[in-house]
């Protein structure tokens, strides 16, 4: 634990060391800022950490954030950065019984296979060819859209005069999306594969007349200006690694157990009063920048805290001795697993979970999506675990929100789970738990969290991934030029609750980074 200098003034205290600040703080000190992190766990990451969950086991998970497609090549670029990804051969994988048969529909292994696939699936190639016109609009989208990201934030018009493109901007940003998705494919199992990007972590119906699905398929495809989700080798953990350690370089304090509890600001110089296992102490400061969602910045400034956000995920982290054979022949496990693995995520399915989390009953049939991190890295296996073929699975359960674990958060989690894995196994032609590796406690090597369980873990509003719900990327009233600003000239948000926030993307970071050296203050 690093402590800060007690009389020293910096020019930016960052409070929280996950991702977002850890690149706020790099391009600050690089910029030759005095930069001190306040992080109150004993490590920085936050929700972008690896870590070895099962007791006496060498396997190190992505625990909480998996993939990465919203971090920009600028800043890896910009920061020097020793963090690479790779791209998946697979896109997706979705079972299905069709006619008393087990089938599927496998996105990937270039375009004649993934043709053959649809065919085979829908009995045309009408639908293959709608997937190719829909996710070539969204291409476009993306090429003019990603851009503008670490830009100062653009008007509405200017972003739709950006996009250029009126069928798209109508398409995504003005009708709900399940609109376009009935209009343009007819497969009810094609158009849930669609819609699961609008799902992601929001709790919302494909006809949702606040578009927040649209926000958040919006930046499920605009990622790197292809859409494209990558893993990152050696795990989420490298990256943020990666950037605690060029902040370290470029002379950044980083401070460990060091938990902000309030900041007292007049608009040109603050305070951040912050307290260890030894006691209290305060942080003079030019800029405060808070890595944290807007609910906690409020606590910290005396401030009215927004309106209460809902995470609506179930994650489970799974270590298996050997990936389970699929009642589908026609495809390998290896294939099958190797990208986003969708289970019960029919469109139908989709609608009829939302109906019931939103009468307060847990999904009947808990739609869910798999990635399996170690097929395409298998670094983050220790090396007899590798030999042996043991691998990853992390599951990341849809239309669970928050309010449905309130009355018993262990009950209810453990009901989940095991509808969850139930949906899962009614498509391998073995159980899971008969491929589940055990620790060295001899318990299966499985853990899952609630919204509940990230709230308490992480600090995350309702278990929000997003702190609250995603913004346009888009100027709007109050937003200010980069999308980070608050009612106090120096004090910035730099979390996932910024405009442009959400996800592994180091956005924020950079934005709230760009406004105090634009500020020519510090």
């Amino acid at each position: 634990m690093t402590a800060p200098e007690a009389t020293r003034t910096y020019d930016a205290v960052i409070v929280g060391g996950g991702h977002n600040g850890l690149v706020a703080a790099a391009y600050l000190a690089r910029a030759g800022r005095s930069v001190l992190v306040l992080e109150r766990l004993d490590h920085t990451g936050g929700a972008a950490v690896s870590t070895r969950p099962f007791t006496g086991v060498d396997a190190r998970l992505s625990r909480y954030s998996y993939l990465v497609s919203l971090l920009p090549r600028k800043i890896v670029r910009d920061l020097g950065l020793d963090f690479r990804l790779r791209t998946r051969t697979i896109s997706s994988y979705t079972p299905v019984e069709r006619d008393g048969r087990p089938t599927g529909l496998l996105v990937g292994g270039g375009e004649q296979r993934t043709r053959e696939a649809f065919a085979r699936l829908t009995g045309s190639e009408s639908e293959y060819r709608a997937w190719q016109r829909f996710y070539d609009m969204t291409g476009r989208v993306a090429r003019g859209v990603f851009p503008t990201l670490t830009e100062p934030l653009p008007t509405r018009d200017e972003l739709r005069r950006t996009v250029g493109d009126e069928e798209a901007w109508r398409t995504l940003f003005e009708e709900p999306l399940g609109v376009a998705v009935e209009e343009r494919f007819a497969d009810d199992l094609v158009r849930g594969v669609v819609l699961t990007d609008a799902l992601i972590g929001t709790f919302a119906d494909a006809h949702d007349p606040s578009l927040k699905q649209n926000r958040c398929f919006l930046y499920h495809v605009i990622g790197g200006g292809t859409g494209a989700w990558d893993v990152p080798v050696g795990g989420m953990g490298a990256l943020t690694e990666a950037l605690a350690d060029a902040a370290r370089a470029a002379g950044a304090v980083i401070a460990t157990g060091h938990r902000a509890v309030r900041v007292d600001t007049d608009g040109r110089t603050a305070e951040v009063t912050h307290r260890t296992a030894d006691g209290e102490g305060v942080a003079a400061a030019r800029h405060v920048l808070v890595n944290a969602s807007p609910q906690e910045l409020a606590r910290l400034t005396g401030d009215t805290p927004p309106s209460p956000a809902e995470g609506a995920q179930l994650k489970v982290n799974m270590l298996l001795e050997r990936l389970p054979r699929l009642r589908d022949t026609s495809v390998d496990p290896r294939e099958a697993f190797a990208g986003t693995f969708h289970i019960a995520e029919g469109y139908g399915q989709l609608a009829a979970a939302h109906a019931q989390a939103t009468a307060g009953e847990p999904p009947a049939v808990p739609p869910s999506e798999i990635y399996c991190h170690s097929l395409t890295d298998p670094t983050i296996l220790g090396p007899d675990l590798a030999a042996r073929g043991y691998q990853t699975l992390t599951l990341f359960g849809l239309h669970t929100p928050a309010r449905l674990f309130e009355r018993d958060n262990d009950a209810v989690r453990e009901e989940l789970l095991k509808s969850t894995l139930a949906q899962l196994d009614a498509h391998l032609a073995e159980p899971l738990a008969d491929c589940l590796a055990t620790d060295a406690d001899g318990r299966p090597c499985l853990e899952a969290r609630s919204p509940l369980d990230l709230e308490r873990d992480l600090g995350l509003p309702g278990g929000n991934i997003f702190h609250r719900e995603l913004s346009w990327p888009h100027a709007q009233d109050g937003t200010g030029r980069w999308g980070v600003e608050t009612r106090h000239a120096n004090v910035l948000l730099c979390g996932a609750g910024a405009v442009r926030g959400g996800g592994v993307s180091g956005v924020p970071g950079h934005n709230a980074a760009m406004a105090v050296l634009e500020s020519g203050e510090g």
